[in-house]
């Protein structure tokens, strides 16, 4: 089991492309489905310094939430773009299309939570 309680400045970061976005992201799986009682994926930490990006994908099977903890990015949900920032917090449907830019001169910190969605179900 993962620890409970973590501090962000303490995680190693993986240094990844996301999604075929582009440049490299700093990334970190904080927690697993295996961690969780409920139905969640995973939740991931990611640092994505200017000029990065996840890119563009859909997922089929389950939901995001984006919570964007640091900086300010451009993101593109659904067929639109718009501006996020420090505060913002984005809900990525089942079968929606997104993806997160950093136009900013600044690094975007950001949690991404996936939580499944059975075929079927609500969303």
């Amino acid at each position: 089991m993962t620890e409970r309680v973590l501090d962000l400045a303490e995680l190693p970061l993986e240094d990844v492309v996301a999604h075929g976005g582009q440049g490299r992201i700093g990334f970190h799986r904080v927690f697993h489905a295996r961690d969780f009682v409920g139905a969640w994926n995973f939740v991931d930490y990611a640092v994505l310094p200017p000029g990065a990006s996840i890119g563009r994908h859909t997922h089929e099977d389950n939901e995001e939430l984006y919570l964007i903890l640091e900086g300010e990015g451009t993101m593109h949900l659904d067929g639109r773009d718009f501006p996020v920032h420090a505060g913002h917090v984005i809900l990525n449907r089942r079968g929606g299309t997104h993806g997160l830019e950093n136009r900013s001169g600044r690094p975007v910190r950001l949690f991404v939570i996936e939580i499944p969605v059975a075929a079927g179900g609500a969303g």
